[in-house]
């Protein structure tokens, strides 16, 4: 056994390298702090910027070659976000879920803004304990795994579930709806969503259906030309399979790999009352 956890976290690592060295501009999108503070704002690069994203990627590296945990994702399903990430500089990049592999994603995103959302407290100090740097937020979930079914059909009576009306903040009536986050999050057009969370393998846990609808209205909600890429994992699962054909639809889904979908999502037109 530890054998193979050797064979892993090296293989985990020289892949990590290897994406990392595809690229022929240093990697994505600025610090996040960095942002906060208006440095490098208009996303234009600098000398320094770049040495700071090379550490930061060395740092990721270092931080799995020493680890005894891997990434949640596969490789292959790794290289699929990577490849996104790496188009779309400089980028807002939404994370659903804090994990083993939250350094990796930050450091895939040195120039941008990374931000995190977690529903559980404790597992997000234990992640955050030796990564301060990381930016997250708690989030409450209103649901659980077990109503997924009456869920959808909440969703077909509620009008403010509807697709014409397309709004989270506040939108207390929608079971479905994110209604209590960051204003960061509302006010920010997210260029990249990865669904990775929160917890959806037994009854109690809030699943991800209001991850991924609200995903769904955030995409809607966008203004700025383009797509919004969003990438669901563990679709192996039943629900995380129907939510992901009711609102991310299929007709969007243009790649996928093990356990992960990728969809791109255009803003709605005029006329487009559902989500699909």
């Amino acid at each position: 056994m530890l054998k193979l956890a050797v064979i892993g976290l090296t293989c985990t690592t020289l892949v990590i390298l290897f994406l990392f060295r595809m690229s022929n501009n240093p990697i994505l999108c600025k610090a996040p702090v960095l942002v906060e503070r208006g440095i490098l704002a208009d996303g234009n690069s600098t000398e320094d910027d770049s040495i700071m994203s090379q550490h930061l990627q060395v740092d990721a590296v270092l931080h799995y070659a020493t680890s005894r945990v891997t990434p949640q994702q596969t490789i292959d399903e790794i290289k699929i976000s990577f490849d996104i990430l790496k188009s779309l500089t400089p980028c807002n990049f939404l994370v659903f879920g804090l994990g083993h592999d939250s350094f990796m994603w930050s450091s895939i995103n040195p120039r941008g803004t990374t931000l995190f959302l977690e529903e559980d407290p404790k597992w997000g100090r234990a992640i955050l304990k030796d990564l301060k740097f990381l930016r997250a937020n708690k989030v409450n979930f209103r649901t659980k795994l077990y109503e997924a079914e009456k869920l959808i059909e909440h969703y077909h009576k509620e009008p403010d579930c509807w697709a014409r009306k397309s709004f989270l903040k506040g939108n207390h009536k929608c079971k479905l709806a994110l209604d209590m986050l960051s204003d960061e999050v509302y006010d920010k057009e997210w260029d990249v969503i990865m669904i990775d969370g929160p917890k959806g393998y037994y009854d109690q846990a809030p699943g991800r259906m209001a991850a991924i609808y609200s995903a769904a209205v955030m995409a809607r909600n966008r203004k700025r030309p383009g797509f919004t890429h969003v990438i669901l994992h563990d679709v192996d699962r039943d629900v995380e399979k129907v939510y992901a054909q009711l609102f991310l639809c299929r007709k969007n889904l243009v790649n996928g790999v093990g356990r992960l979908w990728y969809f791109q999502i255009p803003p709605p037109s005029d006329n487009n009352t559902s989500f699909c």
